[in-house]
């Protein structure tokens, strides 16, 4: 049975995990180089399997021998404890990850992250209604217009993970309604617009602000002007 060790935070749902367990080589690989061996039988066993604490083993790499073989009579095989490294993705609720579409649907689009695929819902693509469009294909806003199709580039953010026995059965939905979500390039229009009119708010405040000082100007000379006067009278 495969031990942690230690565990190391990657890029978001990215987990790198070393492990120490022992490994059966069997006859057939005799010939090869020891580590080599022990890595391949690694990669067979691991790589691509759902566990529930670690997720999805992504790739098997560093694989160490640690002891002597040992044989067992009537087995054949050498078995061998190694110290190894273990690459892992787990998606976790409301994290927010960037990917691409591939595929569209007349129900919402499939996204990209890591090696599995999450769902965004028509609902949960924009505050507009969606319609699907066979012939291009894509979603279309009924009221913006906006549209999004495959290879598209989105932001989203994970909202339910369903993860049981097997890669297969992963169900993972999104949705990119948020504010700062969706689509790079309504993302990016809408980051532009905010600092245009952030820069034009603050050039009123500026002219608010000479103005003001002007009229004060104006309003001292005048009242040393009529001091003036009446010293002359």
């Amino acid at each position: 049975m495969a031990k942690i060790l230690f565990c190391s935070k990657g890029d978001l749902m990215y987990k790198l995990f070393t492990m120490e367990d022992k490994v059966r080589v069997p006859p057939q690989y005799f010939t090869m180089k020891l580590n080599e061996a022990v890595h391949q039988i690694l990669i067979e066993k691991y790589e691509r399997m759902l566990d529930k604490d670690m997720g999805i083993i992504v790739a098997v790499s560093n694989a160490n021998v640690k002891s002597e073989g040992i044989i067992i009579p009537g087995d054949g095989a050498a078995y061998y404890d190694v110290e190894y490294q273990v690459l892992c993705f787990k998606p976790e609720v409301n994290e927010v990850f960037k990917g691409d579409v591939t595929e569209v649907l007349d129900f919402g689009i499939l996204v990209r992250m890591g090696p599995v695929e999450g769902l965004a819902h028509l609902s949960q693509i924009t505050n507009d209604f969606m319609v699907y469009n066979r012939r291009i294909p894509a979603l279309v806003g009924k009221d913006t217009n906006k549209s999004i199709r495959k290879g598209d580039i989105v932001y989203a953010k994970i909202s339910t993970v369903g993860m049981k026995s097997n890669i297969q059965n992963v169900k993972i939905g999104l949705t990119m309604r948020p504010l700062g979500l969706g689509k790079l390039e309504w993302v990016e229009a809408h980051d532009k617009n905010k600092s245009k009119s952030g820069s034009k708010g603050q050039n009123k405040g500026q002219t608010k602000i000479k103005e003001g000082k002007g009229h004060g100007k104006h309003k001292d000379k005048t009242k040393k002007s009529t001091k003036k006067r009446k010293a002359k009278e």
